[in-house]
């Protein structure tokens, strides 16, 4: 297969990627179109270290972006791989590394690539906010599954697609609110959490626990409720021991 054809086949959105692309300089200012990622991260990287015990654990972060969630679990004592298709984003990462002394090896990889290179390499894999990016997210999924080692956790968290899901990400946080800019989110792509526990399945993992992230316009302020996974939610799942 030449490089032309195999850069076609990868399962990425360059639309996508050239929007983060875009936005990439703002990713560490908490005031700009990030600070969401900024607001629900502390309830991210909690919900992983209660189920996951992130201490000493090899994890890998798909879909890392500009390193948020990645240097906050190497902060909890994890060795952590970030992988990412955005070659702007990740420069963000390792430079701001380098700022915070927040030590993250991060890779330009399709996670794809990744799991038929390094299967069942890690005890954590994360993929927070992307599976709702590509053209074909079961495929993520799958991979996920493959590069987790037996008895390990992979994460995932994306959108609802619902009538509820419109209207709070589309409409309230991208026009109203203003929270992320306009486009940032395609509902078409949304994910019913049936969808995703289908997807989970089929690659041999185990759902564990379900929790939504509700935010709260009043006070600005977002929080974990299990029984609200309306709009954006997490998945906990593991794989089974061998």
């Amino acid at each position: 297969m030449s490089t032309q054809s195999h850069a076609e086949h990868v399962n990425v959105d360059h639309d996508e990627i050239a929007k983060f692309e875009q936005l990439a300089s703002k990713w560490w200012d908490r005031n700009s179109e990030f600070k969401p990622l900024h607001d629900i991260n502390p309830l991210r990287v909690g919900f992983i270290d209660q189920i996951a015990r992130l201490v000493d654990k090899q994890v890998l972060d798909v879909g890392c972006g500009g390193g948020i969630l990645s240097e906050s679990m190497a902060q909890r004592g994890a060795t952590v791989m970030g992988i990412d298709m955005g070659e702007a984003p990740l420069k963000v990462a390792k430079l701001h590394g380098l700022e915070s002394g927040v030590q993250v090896n991060y890779k330009q990889i399709p996670v794809e690539e990744l799991a038929a290179q390094q299967p069942e390499s890690f005890d954590v894999v994360t993929c927070m906010e992307m599976l709702e990016h590509v053209p074909d997210p079961s495929s993520i999924v799958r991979a996920c599954a493959q590069l987790v080692k037996p008895g390990g956790y992979v994460f995932f968290s994306t959108l609802n697609r619902n009538p509820k899901a419109y209207l709070f990400a589309i409409m309230g946080a991208e026009q109203i609110l203003k929270l992320v800019p306009k486009g940032t989110h395609d509902f078409q792509k949304f994910i019913r959490p049936s969808e995703l526990g289908n997807w989970i399945r089929k690659s041999g993992l185990q759902s564990l626990e379900m929790t939504g992230l509700v935010y709260n316009p009043l006070t600005k302020a977002y929080r974990l409720n299990p029984k609200d996974v309306d709009v954006n939610y997490m998945i906990a799942t593991r794989k089974p021991a061998e």
